[in-house]
């Protein structure tokens, strides 16, 4: 029997509403420092090919940095692991508290490291070094904010308050995406390269300090609270989840597919793509995605909403069914040339992002029960973060660079929307129960 079939533990210490706003804030901030940590790495990505990846050959550079992109996370679900079982075995707030100072930290450290011109081959391992702490922390960032958001939401607004974390996450992203604009506008490309570069990773150490501050105030879950006052709290989380609930895994891991691709492909790599491949300048193209991530943020907490009005199935099958019928349209309105136009096919894949966003991690949070809910949401959500987040951007340029198509990563993104549809099949509707 699968952990969505089994009788959930009932709650039996209510959060306030105060407890609870704080607990939705803290995810929120945490979840925005994390993303803007990731977010200006992507957006800054054609500047490090050329500082820690010097070739003759602009885009085997360019698949230099988004390889180094990509490693960072084959570790996630190690730090999934590690988070998990520090979330589940001794409460959501310490795992949550830790991940966000770890995360900065390894963002720090980017903005100092010495360049290749300066160390040669061990700028890019030091850069791998930075990376790898970065995975560890994501790894455990978004499963740990939606479990604790979720233990903590009436039935009946789950969808809604999860969602939070998510808009979190696009606001940490909108900063690094304004922030990166706004370099853009007032450096020369000369003072960007030399130096420019290095500012936004400097700010991560005090927001940092902020998400740890915010987190550590808080209290653990009353449904955590509750397990452990019982003395239930799972010694081995990770054991249980492989042994009792790697159906439910499975099931996660093609439910969050559609979600890194998207997220990876629109908010990201789109950036990246509107330079190289629509021809627009690199201030045009930061603010394009600006104006995307804007429009995904309001939307998110609509479709969250949504689905505690129609259930979780039905809003990510609608979202995962937008991004079949419209992504290769919007990758052709984008190459017709206009700004308006890319802004527009832009935007629209943003909402079908938001979609899938809003709904998503009370979705993967109800999927578990309390012992292992952080333990199993993080692993299949990581597993799925490899294969199709973290390698978004590379194997767009790649097809881009292979096929000569300027819209082939419009398939890898439709190929991964029919995988969530298809594991969307037999999930059971869990809007509204009690965890």
């Amino acid at each position: 029997m699968s952990e969505a079939t089994t009788p959930r533990e009932p709650v039996t210490l209510e959060p306030t509403s105060v407890s609870r706003r704080k607990v939705v804030f803290a995810g929120a901030v945490g979840s925005a420092v994390e993303y803007y940590d990731y977010g200006i790495y992507g957006y800054l990505a054609t500047t490090f090919a050329a500082r820690f990846f010097p070739s003759d050959e602009p885009t085997a550079a360019l698949l230099a940095t988004f390889a180094v992109f990509a490693v960072s996370f084959l570790v996630r679900p190690l730090g999934g692991v590690l988070f998990g079982h520090l979330g589940d075995r001794f409460g959501r707030r310490t795992a949550l508290a830790t991940a966000v100072l770890v995360m900065s930290a390894g963002t720090f450290a980017i903005g100092v490291l010495p360049t290749y011109a300066s160390i040669g081959v061990a700028a890019p391992l030091l850069l791998v070094v930075a990376r790898l702490v970065q995975g560890l922390s994501a790894g455990g960032e978004n499963p740990g904010a939606g479990s604790y958001v979720a233990e903590i939401s009436p039935p009946e607004r789950r969808g809604l308050l999860c969602s939070m974390p998510q808009v979190g996450s696009m606001v940490g992203l909108l900063i690094a995406s304004g922030l990166i604009g706004l370099l853009n506008q007032v450096l020369s490309p000369e003072q960007l390269a030399a130096w420019g570069w290095r500012l936004p990773f400097f700010l991560a150490l005090p927001f940092g300090l902020i998400g740890l501050y915010v987190r550590i105030r808080l209290e653990d879950s009353p449904a955590f609270r509750a397990l452990e006052a019982r003395g239930e709290v799972a010694e081995l989380p990770i054991v249980e989840v492989v042994t009792k609930s790697a159906r439910s895994v499975v099931r996660t891991i093609g439910i969050a597919l559609v979600d890194f691709s998207g997220y990876y492909i629109v908010f990201i790599y789109l950036t990246i793509y509107l330079q190289r491949e629509a021809g627009f300048g690199a201030a045009a193209a930061n603010w394009s995605t600006t104006g995307t991530l804007v429009v995904a943020t309001v939307a998110i907490p609509l479709f969250g909403l949504w689905s505690d009005r129609i259930g979780r199935k039905r809003m990510l099958a609608i979202g995962s069914v937008g991004f079949i019928v419209l992504t290769l349209p919007m990758f052709q309105l984008m190459q017709l040339g206009g700004l308006v136009p890319a802004i527009i096919g832009h935007c629209v894949l943003g909402l079908c992002e938001a979609a899938i966003m809003g709904p998503l991690f009370a979705t993967l949070a109800e999927v578990f029960g309390t012992r292992i809910r952080y333990s199993g949401f993080a692993l299949g959500f990581n597993i799925a973060a490899i294969a199709t987040g973290g390698t978004a951007p590379y194997i767009a340029t790649w097809l881009i660079a292979h096929t000569g198509n300027a819209t082939s990563p419009a398939y890898f993104l439709i190929a991964t929307a029919v995988l969530t549809l298809l594991s969307l099949i037999g999930l059971r509707e869990t809007a509204g129960m009690r965890l």
